[in-house]
Order: C-alpha cells, then structure tokens, then sequence
C-alpha cells in the first residue's frame, strides 16, 4: 500500500505532456502524457465525455518518459546509514529520499541490515510510509533485511545479532517490534521454522525474500510453496550455482513451484557485484522476474575521497567504496540510473526492458502495480524524463516536477 497524496485545488488542473516518448505497454511510443489530481488520465474521456481541453501544455522536447523508478532495497547514501543512525533515523530518511530525486527514483523501501532488537524496535516505527513530493521520494515500507539469515552467508552483517525461529512468529514480532511499517523481509528459508513463518508473513501481505542464506534448491522451492515470492541481490550471500543442485540460483528456471507463483529476483548491476556475463544469464534465464537494486550504502552520493562514516572510515575512488587505506571493496555506491545505464550495456536488451526492471518489475513484486511502476490511465503520475543515453532530465511525482537538471533549457520542464 502507498499513502495518500493530499491535492489542492491548482493540482487539479489538466496538464498535456507533449512531443515525448512514453514508455507503456511495453514499447516507447510517441505519445501525450495527460495528468490530473495527481494521476495519469485518459485523454479520449477528456476530449469526449468532458469536452475537455488541456490547462497546462508542457513540451517534453522529445525525452523519453518512464514510470519512476522504485528501489527495493538500499541501506542509506549522502552519509546516512538507516541501520546506524538510530536517534536520527527520520531525518536520514528524509536527506535520502530527497537525494534518490535526481536519479529518477520516485519511491525506494529504506532497508535495514542485521541489527539488534533495540534497533529495530526503535526504528521501525520511526519510518512509517509516506507520499512523495518536493520534499523526497515516497517510502513504500521497510525492507528488513535479517537478522533471520545464515552465518556462513552473513556478508557484512554482525553475526552476534543473527536469530533463529525460535518460537516461529513469536520470535519474530519479539525482534521486530510492530512490522506495520515493514514491506520487504528476507530471511534464510533452510532454517528450521521458517516455513511456517514465510506463509505468515506473506499472509499478512509481507513481501518474503530469501537470501543470506546456503539453501538448496528443495529449501527455495518449499519456500516459494509458502509464499516466497523474491530473492535477494541473486548471486551474493548464497550458494554458488552447482549443476548437481543449483540452490536459489535454480528457482529461476524450476518447475518444482506452484504454475501461478513468478519468482522475482534483485540483482546489482553496479559493476561491482555481479559479472556482466551473470548479469546476461540471469536475464537470459529468466527476464520476467529482474529486478534492479542498488543495495546502496551510505557512501552513494559523497565525494571523491575519505569520509567517517559511523564507525567506519572509507575512502571513495574512481566510483567505489573501500575500507580506508585498503583495496577492500564495502558496498554498492552506484545510483539507479547508473545501474540501469550499466545493465542495459551489460546485456545488451532494450532501452524498454532496463526502464521497466527498475520501475514496472519491483511494483509487481510488491503488489503495486496498478499505481506504481507504470503510466497506465489511473496509475499515479510518477515518471521520470531521460535522454536517449538514459541520463535523467527531470523527475516527477504526482504530476509535480520535484527534481529538474538545471544544465538544460527546458519549456516550463
């Protein structure tokens, strides 16, 4: 679910996007954009029902115009780390949405790595699900990520704070407090208990995603049986593919689940974390279920240089992130729009396909598709202006441009 937009009366005028591309349906095509309170109309019941005629023309000067782009899973950026910054979570949440605009996002899940219950229990309620506007991109909910996963598949996160399933779902609401702001949980499915708990929590509507985790392939099929329906930054922080059991890397391609279920999958196509040759087979093998993630850390959006964040000192080169005074890589610092740039290189597919692995494939994912991710008539007016390099010109949200490039010259953009 997504928060409401309170609209005033000048919202309500009727504005015509002009001379522009609009990706729907799949294609680009060349097409107005008509918006109204907020949403994306159509523009034969204007013409015909309403004997309507636009109040607002806008030229988009041949741009490219694509739903907004949704982040499922990034950890911070401009200094901010949503697990860290405890007492001034709100304010971090907000410094990232409003810097997510530049880069074409128009709604993320704040995520939240391996942490102690105090953490969460703080936090959680400190991050409820807001609309977007001028002030930043819309938060869909918390992306937890842990502290339910594996300790030989643990990655960065601190061991001491991993759980078991103890007591299923009563250790689950024990560590995290109240889950009413949480979107996304990603847990390891080989842990015993976890069955019963990913057909709760998707039950309760819950988005369930495996990862951190040595799960076989049987453990991801059980998984998907109950209600998994995601799998987290697909080939970090999980058993390698094998051609005797290919672990969670084979539900792209098992026949082992239910014929309705699609199993979508994050990838990060930063150039750091995924192979551009994994990058082409995980699209190859299996396009409908790609979804681009950042798993951005603080560092994104900081300068060239050394920096102290929380207890860590990093040093930023050349576009990565490494430990101070080390070659020591500490996390993704590429924006959306790069990596949607460097996939689409990568593998090569259609300028339509890389906008809608980042906008249309995660709002399917989490159920939002009829609002988000897309420009269909009465979807939520959410989109972004690109070049045809995909380098984004302005970002829009409601109808309202909340982000514009001041190096270009644009009619009223």
């Amino acid at each position: 679910m997504t928060a409401s937009v309170t609209l005033t009366q000048t919202d309500r005028k009727l504005t015509q996007f002009r001379n522009c591309r609009v990706l729907r349906n799949h294609q680009l095509v060349q097409d107005d954009l008509w918006v109204r309170d907020g949403k994306v109309v159509d523009p034969e019941k204007v013409f015909f029902d309403e004997k309507g005629q636009a109040d607002v023309q806008i030229d988009c000067q041949g741009a490219i115009v694509a739903p907004g782009f949704i982040d499922l899973q990034i950890n911070g950026g401009y200094g901010v780390d949503f697990s860290f910054d405890v007492q001034t979570v709100e304010l971090g949440v907000a410094k990232v949405a409003k810097g997510l605009l530049a880069h074409g996002v128009t709604s993320f899940c704040p995520t939240l790595v391996t942490s102690p219950p105090e953490t969460y229990h703080t936090v959680l309620p400190r991050i409820p699900r807001t609309a977007g506007g001028r002030h930043g991109a819309t938060v869909l909910g918390c992306h937890v990520e842990g502290p339910f996963i594996n300790t030989n598949k643990k990655g960065a996160h601190p061991p001491e704070c991993i759980k078991e399933f103890e007591r299923g779902m009563a250790t689950v609401r024990e560590v995290y407090g109240s889950m009413d702001n949480v979107q996304i949980i990603t847990l390891a499915p080989e842990k015993a208990g976890a069955s019963e708990v990913i057909r709760d929590l998707s039950n309760s509507g819950i988005t369930v995603s495996v990862g951190h985790s040595m799960a076989n392939l049987r453990d991801g099929e059980v998984a998907v049986h109950h209600g998994a329906r995601l799998i987290t930054h697909l080939f970090n922080a999980m058993l390698p593919f094998h051609h005797r059991d290919p672990g969670l890397v084979g539900l792209l391609t098992t026949d082992n689940i239910p014929k309705d279920a699609l199993v979508y999958f994050g990838i990060i196509s930063d150039g750091v974390h995924t192979h551009p040759a994994a990058l082409r087979i995980a699209y190859k093998t299996h396009p409908d279920g790609l979804i681009l993630v950042t798993d951005a850390i603080s560092a994104m959006g900081l300068a060239e240089g050394r920096h102290r964040i929380g207890q860590m000192e990093i040093e930023i080169r050349a576009g990565r992130a490494y430990v101070a005074g080390t070659d020591t890589l500490c996390g993704s610092i590429a924006p959306m729009d790069e990596c949607i740039r460097f996939f689409k290189k990568a593998s090569s597919c259609s300028i339509e396909y890389a906008l809608e692995a980042a906008s249309l494939h995660p709002a399917r994912c989490v159920g939002i598709e009829s609002q988000k991710g897309t420009l269909e008539y009465g979807a939520d007016a959410d989109f972004v202006m690109l070049d045809d390099t995909l380098t984004v010109k302005s970002t829009w949200i409601a109808g309202e441009c909340v982000f514009r490039d001041d190096t270009i010259i644009s009619n009223g953009l």
